[in-house]
C-alpha cells in the first residue's frame, strides 16, 4: 500500500482539493483582471493560500493546485503543518500577531513574517535571528486604518519606523502589510490600501530600493487591493470555502 500523503488520512486530503483548482481559477482570473487596471502583469501578484484552522491537507490540496506560498496565522500551527511537507518550493509565510516571547519560534520555522507591528517585536525577532545565525524575512505592518483594535504602525508615522526595523541587523524588510477593516464600503477599503501603498513607496526610496512588497487584501477585498497596489493577497476563504467549525 503506498503511503498516504499528509491530510489523506480520514477522509481524503481534506476534501478540498476537488474544488479548489476550480475556485482558484476564478480568483486568478480576478486578480489578473484587477491588475490590468492597475497597469501591472497579472504575475505581479502572489497567492498565499491561508490554512488557518484547517487540517494538513489543505496544504496538499494547495500544492496539487499549484500554490507555492502557505500562511498560518499561529506559531503553533506553522510548527506542527510545516514538518509534513517537503517540497523545495513551498514558501511558508506567519501572517498572524506574533507574541515577543514567541519571537525565537518565529525565527526558527523560516517563514516571511508578515506582522512586524512594533520596533519592540522586531528587536525581538533580530535578537533571535542573530542567536540562531540567521537573517529573518520580514514585513512591517502599517496601521492605515487607525483602528485601535488592529496593530502596527501609524501609516502616516511609519517612515521612521520601517527605517528602524531594516536598520537591525537581524532582519531584512521586504515590504509592509496591512490588514483593512472589515467593510463593504469600497471608498474606505481604498483609502486604507492607498495608504498603505505610498507608505511603501516612500519607504522604498528612503532605503534606496526598487520597490517593496505590499501584503494587502483578503479574501472579501483582494480585488480592491490588487488594483491600488498589491503584490500579495492572504487567501482562505475564497480558495478553500468556509472555515470547519
Amino acid at each position: 500500500m503506498a503511503p498516504r500523503r499528509p491530510g489523506e488520512e480520514a477522509g481524503g486530503a481534506t476534501g478540498c482539493s476537488g474544488f479548489l483548482g476550480d475556485r482558484l481559477s476564478r480568483v486568478a482570473e480576478r486578480i489578473g483582471r484587477a491588475a490590468e487596471r492597475s497597469g501591472r502583469p497579472a504575475g505581479s501578484v502572489r497567492i498565499v493560500a491561508v490554512t488557518k484552522g484547517r487540517p494538513p491537507g489543505a496544504v496538499t490540496a494547495a500544492l496539487d493546485a499549484g500554490l507555492r506560498d502557505v500562511g498560518e496565522n499561529r506559531i503553533e500551527e506553522l510548527e506542527t503543518k510545516a514538518p509534513l511537507f517537503h517540497a523545495p518550493d513551498l514558501r511558508w509565510h506567519m501572517i498572524g500577531h506574533v507574541q515577543s516571547r514567541k519571537a525565537a519560534r518565529a525565527v526558527a520555522s523560516g517563514a516571511l513574517i508578515h506582522s512586524v507591528d512594533s520596533l519592540k517585536l522586531a528587536r525581538r525577532l533580530s535578537r533571535a535571528s542573530e542567536e540562531a545565525g540567521r537573517r529573518t524575512r520580514a514585513l512591517v505592518q502599517v496601521n492605515a486604518s487607525g483602528e485601535a483594535t488592529k496593530g502596527g504602525l501609524a501609516a502616516d508615522a511609519a517612515l521612521d519606523g520601517i527605517a528602524a526595523v531594516a536598520a537591525l541587523p537581524g532582519l531584512g524588510v521586504e515590504g509592509l502589510m496591512t490588514m483593512a477593516p472589515l467593510t463593504r464600503d469600497e471608498s474606505v477599503l481604498r483609502r486604507v490600501f492607498a495608504r498603505t501603498r505610498e507608505a511603501g513607496e516612500a519607504a522604498a526610496k528612503a532605503l534606496g530600493v526598487a520597490s517593496l512588497h505590499l501584503s494587502m487584501g483578503m479574501s472579501n477585498d483582494y480585488e480592491i487591493a490588487v488594483e491600488e497596489g498589491s503584490t500579495m493577497v492572504r487567501l482562505g476563504t475564497a480558495l478553500f470555502g468556509p472555515r470547519p467549525a
